[in-house]
């Protein structure tokens, strides 16, 4: 069967028509791209039309005709196969000496031509329709179909991508560095799914779902390039949550269209920008300011919403205003990117909607457990509103032959089995102690059962539905073997308890010596995560101080360096950072400190958990989980039992009344929410001597505040 990849393209009449022959003709293999690859040239970047990779075929160029016109058939197929062979002709594992060992066939699909004018020039310049391609087709053979492997990942033109930042040199076959080096080499290309998301283009809205490590941001990222590749007029913006991301999103486009074009991005049509922005241009720009600016309406600055609308919620809060403000928008973007969309509310995806011109080209990524939330996004239909008629504005459905409005990722080539396993065990509190009141130590769960399958789990045990108990594990198919099998676990994945905050910050710095001087790491290959935002910088300072008598440089992101950078590779410094700057970014060797601050926390139990579910995700390859104290003790037990259970999850799934009750308990509160609670509780218990001691009697209370109390105990017993 041929996968049909339906990018971007000028003949969407005969594109259409291509995919739909291959649709209907099963009996073929490989993949159909449409608007796919772009060769540079000296003249500039020159699209393909359409080509088909087939193990029994080879490849075969088509040249796209949308009328009648018959001029210079030969000069396009000619033009065509010679850019295409000199591309491949570049890359060795393609070739046998000077011989390219990949069959290039040129032909011209021309539906709307008649049958007798494509018999005359069948031969050496074939020009077929849908009722003769198929006889064409059934001609064709590949001596050498070994090659198609490495075919397909040549096409997808990414292969010096998804490596370090710099080259690698190792000396020990063995080391920590040589691990890391092959496990980057193995997850150099993307897999078929990740390429049919960077290049299925739909005029419209497209949702991309996906685990942490999937390759959402590099997808965003290569679409982005490939968009700007195939229509360079267009504006295009790619925003985000997390301002380190800004680094990683200029290096990945930049990269990719080099490599495909041959020619760096127009940066005045390709914007990389934040969420919120504020005046001054540059580096400053925002999607939220630019909306105000162009659409002449009042913009507010934080300080200035935390002012207006009050503390939490503030960037939600501008959005909701200005999309008020807005009676006509300014459509200015013909495509706009969001990564991170998980971290936005649906007010700011809505702006974003709002500045797009009318074909409306929206793509948002977003991970489906990231926040680990009770609730993932609304659907679409939710955030996007309706129309007059009450239909919905959008709504995402996915057709064979069609490009894909919603795809999901599947597969996580950034962590490991056991590494993904215990990140979502304790950020769900999957083998947590029950409280003495509790049959359970669950700390959140989704209202989606579904969501655990869609992300790569699968039910090997029991069953996933409510009250139900259910074991569930990551295969191979979506945790590749190989991000495990280059070490034993217990070297994957270790949680260490200290007795003091001391020993724990000596280990740290001793262990960061030895990476660097025995095992070949480099200094961009380590990330250091404190989870608490609030006590980072206390918290590093000294192993900072420590690294530094060992001559070893660090940094303090968005602190000691800009806030759109995460590594500063040029000094070999070690990064450390809070929980939010860390999203988004990836290391071979992650070191979690305090990790016991995400054990328990009243009022906002959830975000402790996420946070620490975030930090373990950060880890390529290793992570080490490190606190003092009780909390962190009881933090090891957890994985202790996590790692006896083979790294499955096994619970028993909660009712919706019972989901209904953790996401109470244990919801996120805001500072004030929590000092409001307690002023109650003090109240609440000071009543309760009160009626005990006989200070004051139920019948002062009134008969109908005793009511609604005795009313809500019932309602909380059953």
């Amino acid at each position: 069967m041929v996968t049909v990849i339906q990018g971007t393209t000028n003949k969407p009449v005969s594109a259409q028509r291509l995919a739909g022959f291959f649709v209907n003709h099963s009996e073929y293999d490989g993949f159909l791209y449409v608007g796919y690859p772009i060769i540079g040239t000296a003249e500039g970047p020159y699209p393909i039309d359409a080509l088909l990779v087939s193990p029994q075929k080879g490849l075969i160029i088509f040249c796209l005709v949308e009328n009648q016109n018959t001029s210079d058939i030969e000069g396009i197929q000619d033009d065509s196969f010679n850019k295409l062979d000199s591309k491949l002709r570049a890359h060795k594992e393609l070739m046998d000496g000077r011989e390219l060992r990949i069959p290039i066939r040129p032909v011209t699909f021309a539906p709307v031509y008649h049958t007798d004018v494509i018999n005359a020039s069948m031969r050496d310049y074939p020009v077929c329709n849908e009722e003769n391609l198929k006889e064409w087709l059934d001609i064709l053979t590949w001596e050498t179909p070994v090659y198609y492997e490495k075919l397909v990942s040549v096409l997808q033109a990414i292969s010096t991508i998804r490596k370090g930042r710099k080259k690698r040199d190792v000396q020990k076959t063995d080391s920590l560095g040589a691990k890391l080096k092959k496990l980057e080499d193995s997850v150099a290309n993307l897999d078929n799914l990740q390429g049919q998301a960077v290049i299925e283009t739909v005029d419209g809205v497209q949702r991309i779902r996906g685990l942490a490590g999937s390759g959402k941001t590099i997808v965003l990222a290569l679409k982005a390039a490939y968009l700007h590749a195939q229509h360079p007029d267009w504006k295009i913006a790619v925003t985000f949550n997390t301002r380190s991301l800004k680094g990683q999103f200029h290096h990945l486009i930049n990269t990719f269209s080099i490599e495909q074009t041959n020619e760096e991005p127009d940066w005045d049509n390709l914007h990389i920008i934040n969420a919120w922005g504020a005046p001054g241009g540059g580096d400053r720009n925002g999607m939220y300011y630019n909306f105000c600016r162009e659409n002449k309406i009042e913009y507010n600055d934080f300080n200035t919403a935390k002012i207006k609308f009050g503390k939490n919620n503030e960037f939600e809060n501008v959005c909701i205003k200005a999309l008020e403000d807005c009676i006509n928008p300014t459509g200015v973007y013909d495509a706009i990117l969001i990564d991170e969309a998980q971290d936005f509310f649906p007010a700011f995806l809505q702006l974003c909607y709002k500045m797009l011109k009318d074909k409306k080209r929206l793509v948002y990524a977003y991970d489906e457990l990231q926040n680990l939330n009770s609730k993932s996004l609304p659907p679409p239909e939710e955030i996007f509103g309706k129309n007059a008629d009450g239909t919905p504005k959008v709504r995402l459905s996915n057709h064979q032959g069609m490009p894909q409005q919603d795809i999901i990722l599947e597969k996580c080539y950034r962590n490991s089995r056991p590494i993904l396993a215990t990140a979502h065990a304790l950020g769900f509190g999957i083998y947590r102690m029950p409280p003495k009141d509790s049959l359970t130590g669950l700390v959140q769960m989704f209202e989606n059962s579904q969501l655990w399958c869609d992300v790569g789990y699968e039910v090997i045990n029991g069953n996933l539905s409510d009250g139900q108990t259910v074991v569930l594990s990551r295969s191979d198919k979506t945790s590749p073997l190989f991000l495990e099998n280059h070490s034993p676990i217990d070297d994957l994945i270790q949680f260490h308890c200290f007795n003091t905050q001391e020993e724990q910050n000596s280990w740290v710095v001793g262990e960061i010596f030895k990476n660097l001087k025995n095992d070949e790491l480099r200094a961009d290959d380590i990330i250091v995560i404190n989870p608490n935002p609030l006590t980072t910088r206390d918290a590093v300072g000294s192993i900072r101080s420590k690294l530094l008598e060992y001559k070893i440089n660090s940094h303090l992101a968005g602190v000691d360096s800009s806030a759109d950078i995460f590594f500063d590779t040029d000094s070999d410094s070690v990064t450390f950072t809070g929980i939010y700057r860390a999203k988004g970014n990836e290391a071979g060797m992650v070191y979690i400190i305090n990790a016991q601050d995400c054990y328990s926390s009243w009022g906002n139990m959830a975000t402790v958990r996420n946070r620490l579910f975030t930090a373990i995700t950060r880890s390529k390859a290793w992570v080490r989980v490190l606190g003092v104290g009780v909390g962190m003790n009881l933090l090891k037990r957890e994985f202790e039992k996590i790692k006896e259970e083979n790294f499955t999850l096994s619970f028993r799934y909660p009712t919706e009344d019972e989901r209904r009750h953790i996401n109470i308990v244990h919801r996120d509160m805001t500072e004030e929410e929590r000092k409001k609670v307690k002023k109650q509780k003090g109240e609440l218990a000071e009543l309760l001597d009160a009626l005990e001691t006989g200070k004051i009697f139920p019948e002062d209370l009134g008969t109908d505040q005793i009511e609604r109390l005795m009313k809500l105990l019932d309602r909380e017993s059953k």
